[in-house]
């Protein structure tokens, strides 16, 4: 089956069985019979993310674009936005293209892996160890956090492989040698796929130069699954087969032109959970060799950046919004704004908050990392914030 007749089963499977995707369509006055190929896609709205966000606020849990009934699903995430983010069991082609990624990346069947990426609540987790499963991987599920542990698993079980963030892996190595322990004599790591957060030039010299390890950076997200992939150390990432991307202005909704700026938009091929034209927020370069001419998998892009206020934080997406509920819950107060710096390669997240109870510090803070899940290294409590000041500011820099 081809990419476009697939293309058509999903559009008439989500009209038929998604009635937010039908009322979408209707409003636009198309039919499935509008859609025939990729290109046809143009004629849809984008849906930003952030409006999946009010679609499920406002219809839970779904916001109307469930596709299955609910007895089919196989599991049921919760993603930052918030989103929940149906599952109706391991799709043997989506496993077998994210065991292409590894493939491609250097891992290879007898490969012992420690994926740190969550399987709490997120997909992420699940989604590499199915993929790493299925190039015939031993996979020991890490997960987040507890750095002795994974250093004693990684030792004790002669680890070969890691799957995670770059800076936990920079994190583990260095708590290893500050251990006394020489990380490229002691361990036998000498492949890593990295994603959830970008990933510093200087880093990655220095794990391939200094540890011998050999590094593929991932660009994915938690609703639509791996997207690109690169594994030479270059800025432009070369898009996976499959789902559908397309870089797209985002005040028109068309497609740009090589070489020019516009919003990753992405349709995918999930019957559970159909979405189409779904505008990740991520800005990037389109790279085209050969326009309207080239497959999907001999396109690159380069990310830049993100659209509007959120921004991704140790690999979590942080909202604004989500910091305000809290302090308004608390603090009842809405005026706060998160910082994002990263000092010796690590994130670090301040969030001032305009209030005078500062007694209030600690429970504030917990309360804060149980709904953004990414762990609040300091608050600041203050006057006021500039006028128009932003949610969320990110003062990071990548080298």
């Amino acid at each position: 089956m081809t990419i476009n007749e697939r293309l058509q089963k999903q559009i008439q499977h989500a009209y038929d069985n998604a009635p937010a995707f039908r009322e979408r369509m209707d409003s636009a006055e198309l039919t499935p019979s509008h859609i025939q190929s990729t290109a046809d896609l143009e004629k849809l709205p984008v849906i930003p993310k952030d409006d999946v966000v009010q679609m499920q606020q406002e219809n839970p849990p779904f916001g109307g674009l469930l596709a299955v009934p609910l007895e089919e699903l196989s599991h049921i995430y919760f993603s930052p936005g918030p989103l929940y983010e149906p599952d109706a069991g391991s799709d043997d082609f989506a496993d077998d293209a994210v065991g292409h990624v590894f493939t491609e990346a250097g891992f290879v069947a007898g490969d012992i892996v420690l994926n740190t990426l969550s399987y709490h609540l997120v997909p992420a987790g699940m989604m590499l160890d199915r993929g790493l499963t299925a190039i015939g991987c031993t996979v020991i599920p890490g997960g987040v956090g507890n750095s002795d542990l994974q250093l004693k698993m990684m030792r004790d079980l002669g680890v070969t492989g890691y799957a995670g963030t770059p800076s936990f892996l920079a994190a583990l190595i260095e708590k290893a040698e500050g251990m006394g322990l020489d990380f490229k004599r002691d361990f036998k790591v000498t492949k890593a796929f990295v994603s959830a957060e970008p990933l510093a030039a200087s880093l990655r010299q220095k794990l391939v130069d200094e540890y011998g390890i050999s590094v593929a950076n991932g660009y994915a997200t938690a609703e639509l699954g791996l997207l690109a992939l690169d594994c030479e150390g270059k800025m432009q990432m070369k898009l996976m087969p499959e789902p559908i991307v397309e870089i797209v202005d985002s005040d028109t909704g068309k497609c740009v032109g090589a070489g020019e700026v516009g919003e990753v938009v992405v349709t995918t091929f999930n019957r559970a959970y159909p979405l189409i034209r779904f505008g990740t927020g991520d800005m990037a370069i389109n790279i085209d060799p050969a326009p309207g001419k080239s497959k999907q998998a001999e396109r690159a892009i380069t990310l830049v950046g993100r659209k509007g206020e959120a921004v991704k934080v140790r690999g979590m997406f942080v909202h604004p919004n989500q910091l305000r509920f809290i302090t308004g819950q608390l603090l009842q107060t809405g005026a706060v704004q998160g910082i994002v710096t990263r000092p010796e390669n690590r994130d670090m997240l301040t969030v001032r908050v305009v209030s005078d109870k500062t007694e209030m510090e600690e429970a504030f803070k917990g309360a804060l990392q149980q709904v953004i899940r990414v762990k609040v290294d300091s608050v600041e409590f203050v006057d006021a914030l500039p006028d128009g000041a932003a949610g969320m500011v990110d003062e990071r820099s990548w080298d």
